[in-house]
């Protein structure tokens, strides 16, 4: 049985992000969405929000073998804490590999039986990055097209403009 690991701030949740877990989800036997808590950011969403608004999406696609969950500390701690071998990442562009073969090196150094395989962007996924929807929440900008309706509905709620 090859169980996975999924991390991120996932702040806010997006259609990429669900693809990469489906898409994950078919790969391996399970896989846990661990929510990275980084008391040094300034989410926009909280991890128990987002927890909960990943949880909602990933029962509605129905993958009974994907779990989620938060954790604050090394993300390697938390694969050995669950006999995790291996962490998927996903990519958009060559310089999200370079940042995530350079990750994979460290992690692989801090544990060395963990395996990190990275997963490329849907090319309809390629533009989507959480930077770019917080500018355009902020700016008033639509982004019904980057993240599911139950996320939309929680970033105007919390920027207050409940359309």
């Amino acid at each position: 049985m090859v169980k996975a690991v999924f991390p991120g701030s996932f702040d806010p949740p997006t259609y990429g992000h669900l693809n990469i877990i489906s898409r994950g989800a078919a790969l391996f036997d399970s896989l846990d969405i661990v929510i990275a808590v980084n008391s040094r950011k300034t989410p926009l969403l909280t991890p128990e929000e987002i927890k909960l608004l990943l949880i909602e999406q990933i029962n509605g696609m129905g993958l009974e073998q994907v779990r989620v969950t938060t954790y604050e500390g090394l993300i390697v701690d938390y694969c050995r804490s669950v006999d995790a071998g291996v962490l998927l990442r996903g990519v958009r562009s060559s310089a999200d590999f370079n940042y995530e073969f350079e990750l994979s090196i460290l992690n692989k150094q801090l544990n060395e039986e963990i395996e990190t395989v990275l997963l490329p962007t849907e090319p309809k996924y390629f533009v989507l990055r959480s930077s770019t929807i917080k500018e355009l929440l902020n700016l008033g900008g639509d982004i019904s097209a980057m993240v599911p309706p139950a996320v939309e509905k929680a970033l105007l709620k919390r920027r207050g403009r409940e359309d």
